[in-house]
């Protein structure tokens, strides 16, 4: 068999959806199968040892039947040569002592020459692949060569699978371990059994966990006294939502209770749905809750009737505009200055509510949330009137606040919902919750009045969030590469992966359509998981045929500021061998100065892995120059906004020359981004700018476009 042909087999091993996927026996058993078409041999089997006594056949491939190897406990010796060598190549097992031990066997079973190479993980003996012939086979060095590197890509796989499972375990446990004085349960939401449950479920409901544990849900007494109610949750959790709320329930004693239950679906890396259920018994909490209620409707800061009111007097309301208002920035204001600070804050604003409604004659009007407040104008029967009002409260609220010797901006956003006018399916609150949304998002007045425009946004928007729960799973995403051209060199000398949903209805759709609801929703982590774990193999891939590209990839603040992703980069690197300083990872400037002591720790473990680290949109956040030269960062990207001003705006030239000077000062690369036209080219090239992307080069391109790209735009061939 030829180099090429042993390249061949090694590289459909390899590049196998079974290996990248982890999956041990069906890559054992393809690895079985190219050997037996590529080697002259009778059997060829994997055998996997499990506690250092049974062994496990995984794969077998025989031309005269399948026979399993004898157990190590039996043949000691034998193993521990295979465990020291690697590799035992015996021509006539008659004559070679070394296979004493395995005589029986071998003679059993006709084989007269055999092979067996170990299977090992970080030196510990794992498994064998085993090569048999029933006539006098020389080994060469080339097919021992070749056994031992598909031998390692066994153990490659292997140790990527235990990793999957480890992981998944791990994921499971701290996420039910977490809330250990309340009952916590972990539901496989694919065939609705439990797979873990606390010690808490036996003391508040009296039935051993050892009697639901692997058991379907049908077993608990939700489901047996509730059913309808139980129904309704599993069917929410289904659909991605999460599910609340209290039930009543009897011991087997006779007993009666109240339990509190909240149920939040998650998936998993590996795309498994699961559910996590928390409980508790509120039987006392809710019997004093009763008779409060009668008492406490208002909230005992600001004065204003409480959420709970307000809700029961909406429900009666006909008619009406409900004005929604969200302080923006309370929590960081809180953070920042301290609750005393933030209960001043919250009080003024009450009070400038409370007037407004005292002019407008409202009486309906309450603290709906921690930064929340609502009132119900009536009355107001025209546009102009209503338009005044909207006015005159925005601006109100947008007054200076004086708390103690200092000055602070409330920063409202305000929504209007006229109550007559709604669809049946939401409340007005809701309505007008979706539509502060839209307006916290404004530049300038933050104010927006509910149209059935934003409805459908919304419903859209959760269309996507429920679609993007199968994307993953039905690998709906597809990476897309963007050149990188070095101006100096006039060559491409990089990629930066792009991430594109092929959505089953929609088409292909950009990251605008969905990232926002990714990242709203935590899917983001997954997704980000995904890209840079598909942008590593690719990466892999260029590499191994010579292409000497960098890769950058995009990091969300969320999959940043993970405690998983310096794990995550670790293992991708190892397991895909990539070359020091070509895998660059993108972070805005603004997401990077979150947590600046946390970012800076992280980006130096990064460096020490090889792993570069650019800033993204640079010019258009906030960070500080002593904060940017501490950091160990490779790149600065220049936004594209200046890049395509730069024929119109002197300000930008300014802007961009200033950049780019300061990257000389501090020695670090610099890419312009959206460049679009020779005129914009040159004026970076005259200035000593380092890289370019954009329009004028290329968009975006798959895999197989990107490569005829490099090959029609590079003097060297590639491979």
């Amino acid at each position: 068999m030829t180099k090429r042909q042993f390249q061949h087999l090694l590289e459909t091993i390899v590049n196998s959806t079974q290996k990248q996927e982890g999956l041990f026996k069906e890559t054992a058993e393809l690895a079985c199968d190219l050997l037996s078409q590529s080697l002259e041999v009778d059997n060829i089997g994997v055998c996997l040892f499990s506690g250092g006594q049974a062994c496990e056949l995984i794969a077998h491939t025989s031309l005269q039947g399948q026979a399993s190897r004898p157990a190590q406990s039996l043949c000691p010796n034998y193993f521990d040569q295979l465990k020291r060598s690697r590799t035992i190549d015996v021509i006539d097992v008659e004559n070679d002592g070394r296979v004493a031990e395995l005589v029986d066997y071998l003679n059993e079973n006709q084989v007269v020459s055999h092979l067996d190479v170990a299977i090992r993980i970080n030196g510990h003996l794992e498994g064998v692949l085993y090569l048999e012939s029933g006539q006098f086979h020389e080994w060469p060095e080339s097919e021992i060569h070749i056994v031992s590197q598909v031998a390692d890509q066994l153990a490659l796989t292997l140790a990527t699978q235990r990793a999957y499972d480890t992981d998944e375990r791990l994921s499971l446990f701290l996420k039910a371990i977490e809330q250990s004085e309340q009952i916590s349960m972990v539901v496989n939401l694919a065939t609705d059994k439990i797979e873990y449950v606390n010690g808490a479920h036996h003391a508040i409901s009296g039935v051993p966990k050892q009697q639901i544990l692997g058991q379907p849900l049908a077993c608990l007494d939700f489901f047996k006294q509730s059913p309808v109610q139980a129904d309704a949750v599993l069917a929410q959790v289904k659909l991605g939502k999460i599910a609340k709320g209290n039930t009543q329930l009897t011991r087997r004693d006779g007993e009666s209770y109240w339990l509190r239950y909240r149920v939040r679906p998650f998936t998993t890396p590996r795309g498994n749905h699961y559910a996590l259920v928390t409980a508790e018994d509120c039987s006392e909490e809710l019997v004093q809750q009763n008779e409060l209620e009668r008492l406490a409707w208002r909230c005992s800061l600001t004065g204003l009737y409480n959420r709970s009111y307000f809700n029961r007097a909406l429900e009666k309301t006909r008619s009406g505009h409900l004005m929604l208002i969200d302080l923006r920035g309370f929590k960081r204001f809180n953070d920042t200055y301290g609750h005393e600070k933030g209960d001043s804050l919250l009080i003024e604003v009450a009070r400038r509510i409370k007037h407004f409604a005292s002019v407008k004659k409202a009486e309906l009007m309450a603290r709906v949330g921690s930064d929340e407040f609502a009132l119900v104008l009536e009355g107001i029967e025209d546009e102009q009137s209503l338009d005044y009002a909207i006015k005159r409260l925005y601006h109100q609220l947008n007054l200076p606040v004086q708390v103690g010797a200092e000055s602070f901006e409330a920063k409202p956003a305000l929504s209007v919902v006229e109550i007559n006018a709604l669809e049946a399916g939401f409340s007005a609150l809701t309505y007008a919750d979706i539509a502060v949304q839209y307006a916290k998002k404004k530049q300038g007045s933050a104010i927006q009045i509910f149209n059935h425009a934003l409805l459908k946004s919304f419903k859209e928007d959760a269309q996507i969030e429920r679609d993007l729960q199968a994307a993953l799973k039905n690998r709906e995403f597809e990476l897309y590469y963007q050149p990188l051209k070095d101006l100096g060199r006039q060559a491409y000398i990089g990629a930066e992966a792009l991430i594109r949903w092929h959505h089953p209805k929609k088409g292909v759709l950009y990251p605008g359509a969905f990232i926002d609801i990714a990242e709203q929703t935590g899917m983001i982590a997954a997704i980000g998981e995904w890209v840079l774990e598909a942008a590593c193999r690719q990466l892999n891939l260029w590499q191994h045929h010579n292409i000497n590209l960098s890769m950058h990839v995009n990091v969300s603040a969320r999959q940043f500021f993970s405690t998983q992703l310096y794990d995550q980069v670790w293992q991708l690197v190892t397991r895909y061998r990539i070359r020091p300083n070509t895998l660059i990872l993108e972070i805005t400037e603004t997401e990077l100065m979150e947590d600046v002591v946390y970012a800076t720790h992280l980006c130096k473990e990064l460096a020490e892995l090889g792993v570069g680290l650019a800033i993204d949109d640079f010019g258009t956040g906030y960070s500080s120059m002593r904060y940017l030269k501490q950091f160990p960062i490779s790149k600065l990207k220049i936004d594209r906004s200046f890049i395509s001003d730069l024929s119109v705006s002197r300000e930008s030239r300014e802007i961009v020359s200033a950049i780019i000077a300061m990257a000389k000062a501090l020695n670090l690369s610099l890419t312009a981004e959206g460049v679009e036209t020779a005129e914009q080219e040159s004026f970076l090239s005259a200035l000593s700018c380092h890289q370019a992307q954009g329009f004028l080069y290329s968009p975006a391109l798959r895999e197989a476009e990107f490569s005829q790209f490099l090959r029609a735009n590079t003097e060297t061939p590639l491979h």
